[in-house]
């Protein structure tokens, strides 16, 4: 017989006008069986080489196992969908918290947050701010990287045009000066991921070549580049489109600027905001014929109330309004990152963009991993990677959610003889 499944993970927001202050971090639920293999079977199963239906996979500790031990338990999960645990390389917060001014505490309550949304891997991002704080930020964030708790740090600013600051404190912005990206850099010990640069900007190629020389992504974004001048970004080492669309010039027929320049270079993973909000649907589905379904990654750029409610919060130094679930600077109005969660993001992506269900998993999963350098553990239900799944409803919404064999959001209750 089926699980009794309980949508644990659907809405934890605050009432509406609820401050964005941080709650405490929740107690997770650890598996009594953990010693004990068990099988999920009859689900729809998503692997890279395509859906398996009626399909079954084996948890044992913490990694999916290549074949069942004879002393697995099986549950029956006919009628839902098993995808691998999303990967988001661009975030902000959640839960009430920011991963730009929050202390460890916030940080980490922010992540779980994201962890219930099915989100298993996380890189904490960054907003413009001075240098001294971005540095200070960085140590902090990189210790958590350290114990596993983030898959790394992204920088979005203050190397970006005051042209397309977006939610960015103009009067912060800066030059992508080469010694001032190392400095980050150098602050991030070893755990930078992503640096996001306007690159037409004086330094930007240099420090392009510079991010590539140390293994960080160069992204562009937050950009007023010309078609010409992000091509040669890509060239000198850039290998993601920050929010493609967002913060940057219109595709022209005259002026294609960078728009046609990053979805028409096969280097070029393209980040996509998909709340319904940022893209019209045409320009979501223009990004996945174009650039094709490897090369997009569904980002939340998700700031405090992700997950916690409308209400005033604050972006760096910057007051947002959020209204409707939509995020808005209190003074001009600008879109100020989103309130998205990534199985939203799949959601939309399958039932609203009817998107093929394997293609929106790869852009949640398998292409961040992937871009990450983490695809040998992460990003897919291939034997040996860590056991980092979701567990979907026939219509896609979020039922259960294993991080490294560990039930965040478990579908399954009390019920004796079953992983908790």
């Amino acid at each position: 017989m089926a699980p009794a499944l309980t949508d644990q993970g659907s809405d934890d927001s605050a009432p509406s006008g609820t401050r964005g202050t941080a709650r405490s971090a929740p107690t997770h639920p650890q598996s009594r069986n953990r010693a004990r293999p068990y099988v999920l079977e009859g689900a729809h199963v998503v692997l890279p080489t395509g859906t398996v239906d009626n399909g079954r996979l084996t948890i044992q500790g913490t990694r999916i196992a290549a074949t069942t031990p004879e002393n697995a338990h099986t549950i029956d999960v006919r009628g839902h969908w098993l995808v691998p645990g999303f990967v988001d390389l661009h975030n902000h917060g959640g839960g009430g918290a920011s991963f730009t001014s929050g202390t460890v505490e916030d940080v980490l309550h922010g992540i779980r947050t994201h962890h219930r949304h099915g989100t298993t891997t996380l890189v904490a991002s960054t907003v413009t701010g001075d240098m001294d704080g971005l540095a200070h930020r960085a140590g902090l964030l990189s210790e958590l990287a350290e114990q596993g708790d983030l898959a790394g740090i992204h920088f979005e600013g203050p190397f970006i045009s005051p042209c397309r600051k977006g939610a960015h404190a103009e009067e912060l912005l800066r030059d992508p000066d080469p010694a001032e990206v190392r400095k980050l850099i150098d602050a991030a010990r070893g755990r930078a991921a992503m640096v996001t640069l306007a690159t037409e900007l004086p330094g930007g190629l240099d420090s392009v070549r510079l991010l590539a020389e140390h293994g960080v992504i160069a992204a562009i974004g937050h950009t007023d580049a010309t078609y010409e001048q992000t091509v040669q970004a890509i060239e000198a080492g850039a290998t993601v489109a920050t929010h493609l669309f967002n913060a940057m010039p219109p595709l022209g027929h005259r002026e294609p600027g960078p728009i046609a320049a990053l979805l028409e270079d096969d280097r070029i993973t393209v980040e996509l905001i998909n709340d319904g909000t940022h893209l019209h649907p045409a320009s979501l589905q223009l990004a996945f014929r174009h650039a094709g379904a490897d090369r997009v990654a569904f980002i939340t750029d998700a700031m405090d109330a992700a997950g916690f409610g409308d209400g005033r919060y604050m972006l760096g130094p910057l007051e947002v309004e959020v209204a409707g679930g939509v995020a808005r600077l209190v003074e001009g109005g600008s879109i100020a990152g989103s309130t998205l969660t990534q199985d939203r993001a799949l959601r939309r992506a399958v039932t609203v963009d009817r998107l093929p269900v394997e293609d929106a998993v790869a852009a949640l999963s398998a292409n961040p991993a992937r871009l990450l350098g983490l695809y040998d553990r992460i990003g897919s239900l291939d034997p040996g990677k860590d056991a980092d799944l979701v567990l979907l409803d026939a219509d896609f919404h979020l039922k259960g959610v294993l991080r490294k064999g560990e039930w965040v959001v478990d579908p399954f209750g009390d019920r004796p003889g079953q992983p908790a």
